[in-house]
C-alpha cells in the first residue's frame, strides 16, 4: 500500500469518526450514519490495498 493511500484511508476513517461523533452529539442520525459509512469505506479500501500488496510479494 502506498503512503498516499494510507494517508487517504486514515483521513477518511478519522473524518468518519468525527462525523459519527458529531451526529451523536447533535442527535443527527443521518450524520452519524454517514460517518459510519465513511469508516466502512475506508476499511474496504484498506482491505483492497492489502490484497494488492499480498499479490505483489
Amino acid at each position: 500500500m502506498g503512503t498516499g493511500d494510507k494517508v487517504d484511508n486514515t483521513g477518511q476513517d478519522l473524518g468518519g469518526k468525527a462525523k459519527e461523533a458529531a451526529g451523536k452529539l447533535t442527535d443527527n442520525e443521518r450524520l452519524e450514519a454517514e460517518g459510519k459509512g465513511d469508516q466502512a469505506g475506508a476499511s474496504v479500501k484498506k482491505a483492497g490495498e492489502n490484497i494488492k500488496d499480498a499479490f505483489k510479494k
